[in-house]
């Protein structure tokens, strides 16, 4: 009989942690869900941009939805990392200023990389992440969610959207 209480109180804990965590995703999913705009917003990315890089969100170690678009300046090869195949390119957002844009191809619902070529016009969704100066992008821009990032991204490429 204990065994089975004990059994019993595993499995409420267990499914408790469970509804706190699922619970705790999706409010944070809506609580940055309404802070990404439905449209390109290069300006409030820019600003976003300029915080990180006067320090003034370090001390967070946030990561940022992003919306932001623009045309493609450069195409890099897709690369393997420890998380899987990535394909990398450069968008000018204005002001004389490109951010490097991540697509995870192994999650991604695309044809074979590059699906993106110097001068396209381009709409992103993702991550913007801030290590330092020279490392900073958007990654995030496929379709899945974690509990970490709960917004699902995308690219889309002159018209045509690739999740």
């Amino acid at each position: 009989m204990s065994a089975r209480l004990t059994l019993l109180r595993s499995f409420c804990a267990g499914a408790m942690m469970v509804t706190a965590a699922q619970v705790m995703t999706s409010a944070s999913a809506h609580a940055w869900g309404e802070s990404v705009s439905p449209s390109c917003d290069n300006r409030r990315f820019l600003e976003d941009q300029r915080r990180f890089e006067n320090e003034e969100r370090h001390s967070r170690n946030a990561d940022l939805p992003e919306h932001v678009c623009g045309r493609v300046i450069a195409v890099s090869r897709a690369r393997r990392t420890r998380s899987g195949w990535h394909g990398y390119f450069y968008v000018d957002v204005g002001s004389g200023i490109s951010i490097r844009i991540v697509s995870d191809l192994d999650r991604m619902e695309a044809p074979q990389w590059p699906w993106v070529a110097k001068g396209d016009d381009v709409d992103v969704v993702g991550r913007y992440y801030f290590d330092n100066l020279r490392s900073q992008g958007i990654d995030w821009t496929h379709h899945g969610t974690s509990r970490n990032w709960p917004i699902a991204g995308y690219v889309t490429v002159n018209g045509h959207r690739y999740e």
